[in-house]
C-alpha cells in the first residue's frame, strides 16, 4: 500500500501534464481544422497552403495551455520556475516558428491574389518581385528578434546585452567596418526591391549571357542561362554594373539580320518575299518589317532585314526563319548574284582564258 502511495505521488503529476498537453493539441488541432474552413470558404477560389501553419499553431496552443495549468500544479518552487522558464523559451521559438509560416502563407495568397487580378505579366511578375524581398526580409527580422527573444530570458545573456550596450559607439564602429560588404550587399538588395530594375521572370543579358531572372534574394540573384545552366550573380552586380533588361516594360523586341548581295540584285523583289515570308508565319507579331540597305564595301551591298516579334523566343525562331527563306530565295532566282571572294574570281578568270593553258 505505501509503494502505491509512492508512485501515485511520483507519477500521477507527469500523467495529468500528459493527458492535459494531448486534450490541449487535439483541441487545437479541431480548432485549426475549424479555423481553415472559415478562411478558405471567405477566400473561395483561391488555394493557399495554410496547413503550413498547422503545426506551430497546435504547438503554441498546447504550450499556452501547459503554462496556464503550471499555476494549479503542487510542484516545489524551482521545477515550477525551471518548467516556466522551459515553456517561456520553447514559446519564443514557436512564435517566431508561426511568424515564418505565416508570411509563407501570405505570400502565396498575394501571388494568386494579384495572379487573378492582374491582367498584365509584368504587373505580376513586379509584385511577386515585391512580395518574395519583403518575406525574405521580414524573415530574417523575425529570426533575430526570435533569437533575441530566447537569449534574453537567461540573466546571464541579459547582463551581456547590457554591458554590450554600455560600450555600443566602439561596437557598433568595430561592427560597421567589420560588416560594411554584408551591409552593402544587404542595402543593395532593399534597394532592388524598391526600385526594381530587375524582377522575377525578366529576360536579361548579363556577362553576354542570356538568362531569365529566376530568384532574387537579399545577396544573391540566379539567372536561369538559355542552356538551363545557373549563373548566382551578387546582388550588387545589378547596382554597380549596366546590364540589358529585355523585358522591363514590355516582351516586344525588334530584330535584325544581315545578307550580303551584288550590287545587281533588284531590292523590290526581295522586300516582297520578305513581307510573305512574315505574313506566313505566326512568329511575326505584325508591328515591324522592313527591307534597307545599310552599308556598301567594293565587293558587295550590305543589306539589312528588321522583323519583330512578341518575346525574345520567338523573334530568334523568326530571324533564323526569315534568313533561311531569303537565302534559299537567292539561290534560287539570283544564284549569279550572290557574293564569291575576289580570289574566287581571280582563279575563274585564268581558267576562262586562253594563255592559262601550258
Amino acid at each position: 500500500m505505501n509503494l502505491w502511495n509512492s508512485l501515485h505521488g511520483i507519477y500521477i503529476i507527469p500523467a495529468l501534464l500528459l493527458l492535459f498537453v494531448l486534450l490541449m493539441y487535439f483541441g487545437a488541432n479541431s480548432l485549426f481544422v475549424k479555423l481553415m474552413s472559415k478562411l478558405r470558404s471567405a477566400i473561395n477560389g483561391i488555394n493557399i497552403p495554410l496547413e503550413l501553419v498547422a503545426w506551430p499553431f497546435r504547438l503554441l496552443v498546447a504550450f499556452l495551455g501547459f503554462a496556464l495549468l503550471l499555476r494549479y500544479l503542487p510542484l516545489p518552487s524551482t521545477t515550477t520556475e525551471l518548467l516556466n522558464h522551459t515553456l517561456l523559451v520553447l514559446a519564443i521559438a514557436v512564435v517566431g516558428w508561426f511568424v515564418l509560416r505565416t508570411f509563407m502563407v501570405l505570400e502565396q495568397f498575394i501571388l494568386q491574389y494579384y495572379a487573378v487580378k492582374m491582367h498584365s505579366d509584368e504587373a505580376s511578375r513586379k509584385i511577386a518581385t515585391h512580395v518574395s524581398l519583403a518575406r525574405k526580409l521580414l524573415n530574417v527580422l523575425t529570426i533575430l528578434l526570435t533569437v533575441s527573444g530566447v537569449l534574453m530570458t537567461f540573466d546571464t545573456v541579459r547582463q551581456v546585452g547590457l554591458s554590450i550596450l554600455a560600450s555600443a559607439g566602439i561596437l557598433s564602429v568595430m561592427l560597421g567596418f567589420a560588416a560594411q560588404k554584408s551591409l552593402t550587399t544587404l542595402i543593395s538588395g532593399i534597394q532592388i526591391a524598391i526600385t526594381q530594375p530587375i524582377s522575377i521572370g525578366d529576360e536579361v543579358v548579363v556577362e553576354s549571357e542570356k538568362g531569365i531572372i529566376e530568384e532574387i534574394t537579399l545577396t544573391y540573384v540566379v539567372v536561369q542561362l538559355w542552356d538551363q545552366r545557373r549563373m548566382i550573380v551578387p546582388i550588387t552586380w545589378f547596382i554597380d554594373r549596366p546590364f540589358e533588361n529585355w523585358t522591363r516594360m514590355s516582351p516586344e523586341l525588334l530584330g535584325t539580320l544581315f545578307l550580303y548581295v551584288d550590287y545587281a540584285l533588284p531590292l523590290e523583289p526581295l522586300r516582297q518575299e520578305l513581307e510573305r515570308l512574315v505574313t506566313a508565319t505566326p512568329l511575326w507579331d505584325k508591328r515591324v518589317v522592313k527591307l534597307q540597305v545599310t552599308n556598301t564595301s567594293d565587293r558587295s551591298v550590305e543589306v539589312r532585314v528588321l522583323v519583330s516579334a512578341a518575346n525574345s523566343n520567338a523573334l530568334w525562331d523568326l530571324r533564323c526563319l526569315v534568313r533561311e527563306e531569303l537565302i534559299a530565295y537567292l539561290r534560287l532566282n539570283y544564284p549569279a548574284l550572290l557574293p564569291r571572294m575576289a580570289f574566287e574570281s581571280e582563279l575563274l578568270s585564268k581558267i576562262e582564258s586562253p594563255g592559262s593553258k601550258q
